[in-house]
């Protein structure tokens, strides 16, 4: 393997979460607010707030019993939310903070169903799994009524619009409406029209009139004051929602006239089909009852008096668009609607013109890709025929529809506004995305006999895109010279596509096939655990790489050198020469199969990530394991990195995509912005001790929380003559976090019999002059003191015998002292 050329690229060292495209609905109710700026929806055991101009969750409201949240309401002023979890417990929240403001008992038996505020978001009534209803009194925090009747789950309540009138509306699973009074205390009438369950309550803006809709395919007009029914009009259709609008002419709706008008929104049903005159729909519209067609999903207007539709709105095909919710925010003008697989639609109210779409919830996603010249969007492929596309700067999502069976990969052709995909249905589609952001399919193409597992894109021009399928087969494919004009209609029908070349290249399942960066070399990784490498455009078989004990889940060429990285269920990364098919280097570290790998760092690094749910960053010089990051909970199948190599992407099995950013460069300058500090403050340090300035040195090696540095500085207090009363003065001219932080180095320093002297020197002044109260309020103090006692009592005891050992010497000394020595006689000098 060739050396990087030196100064050709950096290094990373880390990479940091930048973003996280993550589940926030998993069904249930979903509130818009009047403002139209914030989302309301419900995820598991808690209700997620979206900003809807950024797309960003800006927070999660969770109550502490963590049970699931079964209901929620936004008071109508937007300052009160209440949620009701399985817990049995009602939680009030000032969801601006975050905080819980009040927390009570239900008191129902059995979960709330549903809940509502009054127009004066002072009262809110609550729906009970037991059949009860009940009304709380916000402000003054009490229970005002308790109403009992209902047979079976009370999944609809709804206050009247006028205060005044102190009316509230419920409806269970026997299909009736009931209407009760608070004043009376007393159910006031039993409104039977339905024959299956109701599933929307709204009131004009007199509050004369009242409409509901049900399962039963058809809406019915009310009498308020009358309770009876006036007019029931058949939609054809199981409506989750209907919403009476303003009765203003609107031409954008088909509504030309003042009267009652209203919208629906339901699941797949059937129409009066609709003849369309020269002006469109709404405008000159010739009706044939006897004409019926399937639609899927869809919103309509219809007028009340003649019980005629005047308006569709027809959605896009594909699986999963069912309407299961929809409300009208009168001041933002906007209408808000909820596909059964999650996904949150915005449109205007006046023209129902989507405005915004949210993808609220993914399944396992198995393939991520960036889009754009600049990385502007992603695409995710997830356990469905359906493609989202995320702007990331708004996190707008668009829904692509073509295949009819769960896409399995995707590729991005080099300029970014063209990319492919492939599915279980056995097709590939090519998606061009024009410069508004808009996608759509230009070319479709299908040949393989089963699944297509596989697909990549010609790195040079945008010419050819090869598959690997489980047929065990790749074909070669070429782009349409059509496509690749200026003048190509995005949104005329795709073009067909034909295989060039077809080869049968392994024995069992191909799992991945790449392109080398000069159009001229194709690998493939199969299940039979060898890669190959073929030339192309004809698949001219070259040579084969053997060494994984399991199959290969992914092949990648490196962008400089004459090298094929592998990745495997056997948990290894592997380099091979394209030379002569030896290998250079194996890259053990993933506790399960890694699933993808990428090069980065202009080659010179590799990006794997496993069925561990880890991401891991090597360098290839060393085979070190520079970074694991770990924010993935499952099986990470997508990985893609950017154009500018700062950025990565990954998909995984647990519905996230996590956008990560190269923070090298930042951790960098981070560490020697530091470095530079310290070294400042050191000599700031020194400054100060050479000036005997003791209180200013003692603050400042405590502000760089290092035990060692205020030892120092303790040490040098020590040796002054008048050590005492200056150790004493300083210490207690300390802040009292400073002389928290100074307690805490003294339980270090007592652990060391060199310096247990200047600990206990200290811990003396603190008690001497500190009031056992005032210490005993230090946070830690208690950890803080049973860490000193023990080493402080063997100080004490090897002290005391140290004591008695000098004592006894000093004993000894004294008792082996020898008498003086007699003189010795003179002799006279004659005798000599």
């Amino acid at each position: 393997m060739a050396e990087p050329v030196a100064g050709v690229g950096r290094f990373k060292a880390n990479y940091a979460v930048e973003r996280k495209i993550e589940p926030f609905y998993k069904g249930g109710k979903v509130q818009l607010d009047q403002t139209g700026q914030h989302l309301f929806c419900i995820c598991g055991t808690k209700v997620n707030i979206l900003d809807v101009a950024s797309g960003a969750v800006l927070r999660s409201l969770e109550q502490e019993d963590q049970e699931d949240i079964t209901a929620f309401d936004l008071s109508p002023d937007n300052e009160v939310l209440v949620t009701a979890s399985r817990a049995l417990l009602l939680a009030q929240w000032a969801w601006r903070e975050g905080n819980i403001t009040r927390l009570w008992k239900a008191i129902h038996t059995a979960p709330v169903a549903t809940m509502a505020f009054d127009p004066t978001s002072t009262l809110l009534a609550t729906g009970g799994c037991d059949g009860a209803v009940r009304v709380w009194d916000i402000v003054r925090h009490y229970g005002t009524h308790h109403f009992r009747g209902s047979p079976g789950v009370v999944h609809l309540v709804a206050f009247h619009p006028d205060p005044a009138r102190l009316l509230l509306f419920s409806s269970a699973a026997d299909a009736t409406i009931r209407a009760w009074s608070l004043q009376d205390q007393s159910c006031l009438a039993v409104m039977t029209a339905h024959y299956s369950a109701v599933t929307s309550l709204t009131f004009s803006t007199d509050g004369h009139t009242m409409l509901s809709s049900g399962r039963d395919k058809i809406c019915v007009v009310w009498d308020v004051r009358s309770h009876q029914a006036t007019r029931t009009v058949p939609v054809f259709e199981s409506v989750e929602a209907a919403v009476l609008l303003p009765e203003e002419p609107a031409p954008g709706l088909g509504v030309k006239s003042k009267g009652l008008h209203f919208l629906t929104a339901g699941d797949q049903g059937m129409c009066v089909q609709a003849r369309v005159g020269s002006r469109g729909w709404g405008r000159s519209v010739h009706w044939s009852a006897s004409s019926l067609c399937p639609l899927t999903g869809l919103l309509r207007v219809w007028e009340a008096a003649s019980g005629q539709c005047v308006c569709i709105q027809r959605r896009l095909p594909g699986p999963g668009q069912e309407l299961t919710h929809c409300a009208l925010a009168h001041r933002a003008g906007l209408l808000l609607a909820v596909t059964a697989d999650h996904n949150l639609l915005l449109y205007e109210a006046h023209s129902l013109r989507l405005q915004k779409q949210f993808a609220g919830y993914s399944e396992e996603v198995l393939d991520v890709r960036f889009l754009g010249p600049e990385d502007s969007h992603v695409v995710v492929a997830s356990n469905s025929p359906s493609l989202k596309v995320f702007e990331l700067q708004t996190m707008a999502c668009q829904i692509l529809h073509s295949h009819t069976d769960i896409v399995l990969a995707l590729d991005v052709f080099r300029k970014g506004w063209l990319f492919a995909s492939c599915a279980k249905d056995q097709s590939i589609c090519i998606w061009r995305m024009n410069k508004a952001g808009k996608v759509a399919c230009v070319a479709q193409g299908s040949g393989h006999t089963h699944s297509v597992g596989t697909i990549c894109c010609s790195r040079l021009k945008e010419t050819f895109l090869v598959t690997g399928s489980q047929d065990c087969t790749v074909k070669v494919w070429p782009v349409p010279e059509a496509l690749l004009s200026k003048g190509a209609a995005p949104d005329g029908s795709p073009v067909l596509l034909q295989a060039q070349a077809t080869q049968r290249c392994h024995d069992k399942d191909i799992n991945s096939v790449a392109v080398a960066p000069n159009n001229k070399l194709l690998a493939t990784g199969s299940q039979d655990r060898t890669a190959k490498l073929w030339a192309l455009p004809q698949c001219q078989l070259l040579g084969v790489f053997s060494g994984h004990r399991r199959g290969l889940w992914c092949v990648q060429f490196s962008p400089t050198d004459q090298v094929l990285a592998t990745a495997s269920a056997d948990g290894t990364v592997k380099l091979w020469a394209l030379q002569d098919f030896s290998c250079l280097k194996t890259f053990e570290g993933h506790d399960a199969s890694v699933l993808k790998v990428a090069f980065v760092s202009r080659g010179t690094q590799l990006l794997s990530s496993g069925s561990d749910g880890l991401v891991k960053l090597w360098t290839i010089k060393n085979n070190e394991c520079v970074k694991t990051l770990d924010a993935h909970e499952d099986k990470v199948w997508g990985l893609h990195c950017s154009r500018l190599d700062d950025r990565a992407l990954t998909g995984a099995g647990d519905s996230c995509v996590i956008l990560w950013k190269d923070v090298t460069e930042v951790e960098q300058a981070e560490e020697q912005a530091k470095r530079e500090e310290e070294v400042v403050k050191q000599q700031e340090l020194d400054n100060l001790l050479h000036e005997k300035r003791y209180l200013r040195a003692l603050g400042l090696a405590i502000s760089l929380d290092r035990p060692h540095t205020v030892l120092t500085v303790i040490q040098a207090i020590r040796r002054d003559p008048e050590a005492c009363e200056k150790l004493g003065a300083t210490v207690l001219q300390l802040r009292r976090d400073q002389k928290e932080a100074l307690l805490r180095f003294c339980v270090t320093w007592n652990t060391n019999s060199r310096h247990c002297h200047d600990a206990q020197a200290v811990l003396g002044v603190l008690l001497r002059h500190e009031a056992p109260e005032e210490l005993l309020a230090y946070p830690g103090v208690q950890t803080s003191l049973e860490a000193l006692l023990p080493y402080t009592e063997r100080h004490f005891q090897r002290l005391s015998r140290t004591l008695q050992a000098a004592t006894f010497l000093d004993f000894l000394w004294h008792n082996m002292k020898l008498p003086a020595l007699p003189a010795a006689p003179s002799v006279a000098p004659s005798a000599l």
